[in-house]
């Protein structure tokens, strides 16, 4: 039978005390990994509580110029620990796990990297992955979420000819199959319907210059979010 991770997440208490898997009372009392409660949170659509509250804030300082990074990091949430518990069969169950770790080992993580998109707009890994395979459907959540950053985006009318000049960069921020973050080149017609600022984009030539970061999810559920940081 499978589990989902909403179902494993009656509250967040519940979920980052860990209360239902029984674990070790140091196990218990270990500080858990600001990217494990992301991804915790994210996964059962931002519940209300001090814990989601927090996540959210630093999800959001993440993509608040400058510089941007990667939402969820969860190459710093390790998952890779193992108890003797009852726990359920998939992946979802590790997620639990990797808030409380047995030892001091260090999660697997690189640097914080910000890369500028090089001149052939090749895709370009910036960051590590998860530390467990994390390609079943349990995670999809992950692989939803989209960071475009609209570096700037300019339309003006020429003063001598009456030419409408516009000039734009966008990039765009995806995870991979095992949580890897990646930037690429994109346009402003590929932003969501719910980014606004540019509504006027290529309408006649009205005065333009906007920067911004739109990050956008879907929960375990499906369910539509979205964030956006003007500059």
């Amino acid at each position: 039978m499978r589990h989902s991770v909403k179902k494993l997440l009656p509250s967040v208490a519940v979920a980052l005390t860990v209360t239902g898997l029984s674990l070790p009372a140091p196990a218990r009392a270990q500080t858990y990994p600001i990217d494990c409660a992301i991804l915790l949170c994210l996964s059962g659509g931002w519940p209300a509580s001090v814990p989601c509250a927090r996540a959210r804030a630093e999800f959001i300082r993440r993509i608040t110029p400058w510089p941007v990074e990667p939402p969820l990091q969860i190459w710093r949430c390790p998952m890779g620990a193992s108890y003797e518990s009852d726990r359920p069969s998939n992946n979802a169950g590790r997620i639990f796990e990797a808030l409380y770790r047995p030892d001091n080992r260090r999660p697997l993580q690189s640097s914080p990297v910000y890369d500028l998109v090089p001149a052939d707009w090749a895709l370009q890994l910036v960051q590590d992955r998860a530390d467990i395979d994390i390609s079943g459907p349990e995670f999809n959540f992950v692989r939803s979420i989209r960071v475009f950053d609209v570096r700037y985006a300019r339309q003006h009318e020429s003063g001598r000819d009456g030419d409408c000049n516009r000039s734009a960069t966008v990039v765009l921020g995806t995870y991979g199959t095992q949580g890897d973050f990646a930037w690429q080149r994109s346009s402003i017609t590929a932003l969501p319907e719910a980014h606004v600022g540019l509504e006027r984009w290529g309408q006649n030539c009205p005065g333009i210059y906007h920067r911004s970061v739109f990050v956008d999810w879907r929960d375990y559920e499906g369910n539509y979010g979205f964030e956006q940081v003007n500059y």
